[in-house]
C-alpha cells in the first residue's frame, strides 16, 4: 500500500505560482492513478486533478483547468501540482491520494496548506 505525504504550501500573492509535491512510498507507485483535492475554510473536500499511472490521463476541475497541471515522475516516486496565476479562491489545504479498490483511499494525510492574499 502506498502512502503519501504532501508539500509545497505556503503563503503567495494574487497571481503567483506555487508547485506542490506528492511523495510516495512503494514500489508500486506506478501502477496508482493519483489525485490532488483541496479543502477550504468551512467547505467540503473537492477535487482538484487527477493522472493515470503512466501520466497518460490527466483530468481538472473546470474552477483549475488552464491554471494547474498535474505531473508526475515515477522514477522520483512523486506526484506534482503546477499551480498557476493564483486566486484568493484557491486558498485551501491541499491534499493527495491514490485510487485504491472501492475509491480514494481512506487515509487522508495533513495537507499542505496554500493561503493566496490580494
Amino acid at each position: 500500500q502506498v502512502q503519501l505525504v504532501e508539500s509545497g504550501g505556503g503563503l503567495v500573492q494574487t497571481g503567483g505560482p506555487l508547485r506542490l509535491s506528492c511523495a510516495a512510498s512503494g514500489r508500486t507507485f506506478s501502477n496508482y492513478r493519483v489525485g490532488w483535492f483541496r479543502q477550504a475554510s468551512g467547505k467540503e473536500r473537492e477535487f482538484v486533478a487527477h493522472i493515470s499511472g503512466n501520466a497518460a490521463i490527466t483530468y481538472y476541475a473546470d474552477s483549475v483547468k488552464g491554471r494547474f497541471t498535474i505531473s508526475r515522475d515515477n522514477a522520483k516516486n512523486t506526484v506534482y501540482l503546477q499551480m498557476n496565476t493564483l486566486k484568493p479562491e484557491d486558498t485551501a489545504v491541499y491534499y493527495c491520494n491514490t485510487f485504491l479498490p472501492g475509491g480514494w483511499g481512506p487515509n487522508w494525510g495533513q495537507g499542505t496548506q496554500v493561503t493566496v492574499i490580494s
